[in-house]
């Protein structure tokens, strides 16, 4: 079992900055993931960040403007999603994912939200102009 939490969030204008953290803690997650989810639209994966060498992949639309790290502490794991420039359309609700798996992922499914147990509660975040 993993547990999930995230903060941060919040408001900002448009062309600013914002941090996401989310903590994973339990059995050691190998993959962790950002989605974010409007009204109406699919969950869409953002970044993630998954195997021993902490391989990250991002969604075409967030390089350049994301960047995903993580920290490991024995079983805690902190993740953070740093988000640079940010637009209107990044207004969602953005989700933290974890999974005890994702040592021999292919990059592209690394965003497949079906590769993930375990999901937070999610945080929101709205860019206003």
């Amino acid at each position: 079992q993993v547990q999930v939490a995230e903060s941060g969030g919040g408001s900002v204008q448009v062309g600013g900055s914002l941090n996401l953290s989310c903590t994973t803690f339990g059995d050691i997650a190998n993959g962790v993931a950002w989605f974010r989810q409007t009204p109406g639209q699919e969950r869409e994966g953002i970044a993630a960040i998954y195997g021993a060498r902490d391989f990250k992949y991002y969604a075409d639309f967030v390089k350049g403007r994301f960047t995903i790290s993580r920290q490991k502490v024995e079983s805690e794991s902190v993740l953070t999603l740093q988000m640079g420039s940010l637009k209107s359309d990044d207004t969602a609700m953005y989700y933290c994912a974890a999974s005890l798996y994702g040592g021999f992922w292919p990059p592209s499914s690394s965003l497949d939200g079906d590769k993930y147990d375990y999901w937070g509660q999610g945080t929101q975040v709205t860019v206003s102009s």
